[in-house]
């Protein structure tokens, strides 16, 4: 992975993240929280890991002191809307300080156990955005569920945004 594909896909991922937040003010809080049987339990719930992910991989990839906001802290469709924009804008900032060499560096952390590991940052990249692409799905499927038509996420319309200069 180049440099220039870590940036497209980090960009990308946060446009279609932000698209599917927005989605989810447009509904009641009843609706958000519903448990729908699926990934997290409901869409608060789904997007809330794609953001509790999004954190602890820039805290392992990027800032290792960065202190990570609990669970209940971040449980609010609220709080994740403020946080989420300033965390997608850091990792947006990373990915243009990339050089090609940058991508296959080897990251050391720790997993949430504490078992240390190492993976090249074109690896992390490749999993922060496809984790949070799986889950993504998930939430349009429950959107649908509500009735709702959910916003189109596919990597292939932004691409066409992109190049059309309408990001």
């Amino acid at each position: 992975m180049t440099a220039d594909e870590a940036r497209t896909h980090i960009r990308y991922s946060g446009w279609a993240s932000r698209l599917l937040l927005e989605a989810a003010e447009a509904l009641t809080e009843e609706q958000r929280t519903k448990p729908m049987g699926v990934s997290h339990e409901g869409i608060q719930g789904t997007l809330g890991h794609i953001h509790a992910a999004d954190r602890i991989w820039y805290k392992r990839t990027v800032e290792p002191e960065m202190i990570l906001p609990t669970a209940a802290e971040m449980s609010s469709l609220e709080a994740i809307t403020m946080d989420w924009p300033n965390l997608q804008a850091k990792w947006e900032a990373w990915a243009d300080s990339l050089s090609d060499q940058d991508m296959q560096r080897v990251v050391s952390y720790k997993l949430l156990n504490g078992t240390p590991m190492e993976t090249p940052a074109s690896h992390i990249v490749l999993h922060l955005v496809n984790h949070a692409t799986l889950h993504r799905g998930q939430v349009v499927g429950m959107l649908r569920q509500l009735g709702v038509k959910p916003p189109v996420t596919d990597l292939i319309f932004y691409l066409r945004d992109l190049s059309q200069n309408k990001l």
